[in-house]
């Protein structure tokens, strides 16, 4: 694996008596769409704060480019944008001005400034609103304009804190299509989320943190792999034999009976459905109703949490 674009290492952040941040390690990769997930409280935001150097950690490392990151390290700061959960922009500028100030602040002007503020406005879907005050704006919109004032210097790593909190479906669209495109032209990013359903759409790999630890980092497909699917069969009868003969199917990990309803437990329930079916039909006696429960990121996220995101 290539040397990670961002190194953190054994990172704790103390605020009196109470750690924020006990022990978390993990790298991200260049090019890279990092989720990171957990429930309020979890420490993610004061990660976020160190990430973007506006808030030192007590004790660890965390490295960008190689280098050290800290709130003294303000050259290395300017290649990292942040869109926060509170939005960053002045509602009595219109959406243009707004680019244009924060452009201004990091070095640009000139056409080239001009050039980046309206493929950013394009990029966010508001060209057609470019001269209203941004106060003015839908919530929806206003996360879009936010977006876009986090990118406008260009930056390699773009930290997104909750980046469509109350926003409406098509701005919702509009985010995840400019994150998606940003994404694929080289910028690396972190994405932290309340909404599950984003952080699994859009991010390969991701992080589950709780109460200022790391949990969990690992791609999609292997966090799913943590938890085995669930069928649920239904029978009107079930015969005394069905237990035992079900339990010992290849593939099955366990197998109980209450009442008329038969929960099976298996890593892959692909090539059991088939042998079921034919233990079924050897005993006469169908399942009325089938449902299969496969694993999700939140079945996940509540096994190693033990709450909801949410919650």
């Amino acid at each position: 694996m290539n040397q990670p674009i961002l190194a953190i290492s054994d990172v704790r952040k103390q605020y009196g008596r109470a750690p924020a941040l006990n022990g978390v390690s993990l790298d991200v990769q260049a090019g890279e769409l990092f989720g990171l997930l957990g429930p309020n409280g979890a420490g993610k935001t004061t990660l976020m704060s160190i990430l973007a150097g506006l808030l030192d950690a007590t004790s660890g490392t965390v490295t960008l480019f190689g280098q050290p990151l800290s709130q003294q390290a303000r050259s290395l700061r300017q290649s990292i944008g942040i869109a926060t959960q509170d939005l960053a922009l002045y509602p009595e500028l219109t959406a243009r001005e707004n680019l244009t100030f924060f452009g201004r602040l990091y070095g640009l002007a000139g056409e080239p400034l001009r050039h980046r503020v309206e493929e950013l406005l394009a990029g966010v879907g508001l060209t057609e609103r470019g001269d209203d005050r941004a106060g003015t704006f839908s919530g929806g919109m206003k996360r879009r304009l936010n977006l876009a004032i986090a990118v406008i210097h260009r930056p390699k790593l773009l930290l997104l804190d909750e980046p469509t909190t109350g926003v409406d479906p098509q701005s919702r669209n509009h985010i995840f299509e400019q994150v998606r495109s940003l994404n694929a032209a080289g910028m690396t990013m972190i994405y932290t989320s309340h909404y599950m359903e984003e952080v699994q759409a859009l991010c390969p790999r991701i992080a589950i943190m709780d109460q200022g630890r790391m949990l969990a980092c690992d791609t999609l497909p292997n966090l799913l792999r943590r938890l085995e699917s669930v069928l649920h069969l239904q029978f009107d009868t079930p015969p005394e034999t069905l237990r035992a003969r079900l339990a010992e199917l290849p593939g099955v990990t366990g197998c109980t009976i209450q009442g008329q309803r038969v929960e099976l437990t298996t890593p892959n329930a692909a090539p059991l459905l088939p042998r079921i079916a034919t233990v079924c039909a050897e005993l006469a006696q169908m399942p009325t109703t089938m449902e299969l429960q496969q694993p999700t990121l939140e079945r996940v996220f509540l096994h190693l949490t033990g709450h909801d995101l949410r919650d």
